[in-house]
């Protein structure tokens, strides 16, 4: 299955990681009378729950805006009315931004793909957490890749690409301590190989309109 992805970056504005939940709500509030999927939010004020189409990340101190399908679209006909940004009070004139848009096949075959996390994975959630921490470590190990199967599975979902194929991964992570929400977040950084194919800057598991879970491929 082929699927489109539109990459907006603003190389000109230096941010901190942590500051792309700032991005998703102000570009959320921005353009909030165009599409429900920039904020995931409806407008009863329901939450969307399906996979983000449009994600907000700082990626190496640059903003990213990174939109699939529907997404990728909507980001294209927003690019020209994009002149500043505003986080925490602070305006960012937008001096310079770049678009690029590329398609991607999906498939899940017997080629095994190496991926780097460019910003911390968040694989657990509340329940799945307290059985992880009285695992042991080999267990925990396995506990992750099924974590990172399903993560897969639900990218995959989220853009509507089924397979038939089982999508195998392997994890080599180390914990990290985050901050989610003003709340202390056990998180993930480190590499995978799996024979599922991921585009780049696509966000795998919880929080990726946050920016979480943004992933590289290694060549």
């Amino acid at each position: 299955m082929q699927i489109t992805q539109t990459i907006i970056q603003f190389p000109d504005i230096e941010l901190q990681t942590r500051d792309a939940h700032k991005l998703r709500g102000y570009f959320g509030n921005l353009f909030k009378d165009h599409s429900t999927i920039l904020h995931n939010h409806y407008q009863d004020g329901s939450a969307r729950y399906a996979y983000p189409l449009v994600q907000y990340k700082v990626i190496d101190k640059t903003p990213l805006l990174v939109g699939f399908q529907e997404g990728a679209e909507l980001l294209v006909s927003l690019f020209l009315k994009i002149r500043e940004i505003q986080i925490a009070g602070q305006n960012y004139p937008v001096l310079a931004k770049n678009i690029q848009q590329k398609q991607y096949d999906l498939n899940v075959n017997q080629q095994l793909f190496n991926y780097r996390f460019k910003t911390l994975w968040m694989a657990l959630n509340q329940e799945n957490h307290r059985i992880y921490q009285q695992l042991d470590e080999n267990a925990k190990t396995q506990f992750l890749n099924r974590q990172l199967q399903n993560n897969i599975l639900s990218f995959y979902k989220g853009l509507s690409f089924r397979t038939t194929e089982r999508i195998m991964a392997v994890t080599r992570v180390y914990e990290k301590q985050t901050q989610f929400k003003d709340q202390p977040m056990l998180a993930f950084d480190g590499e995978f190989t799996t024979n599922a194919f991921l585009p780049e800057m696509a966000g795998i598991g919880k929080a990726v309109s946050r920016g979480f879970g943004t992933i590289t491929q290694i060549k």
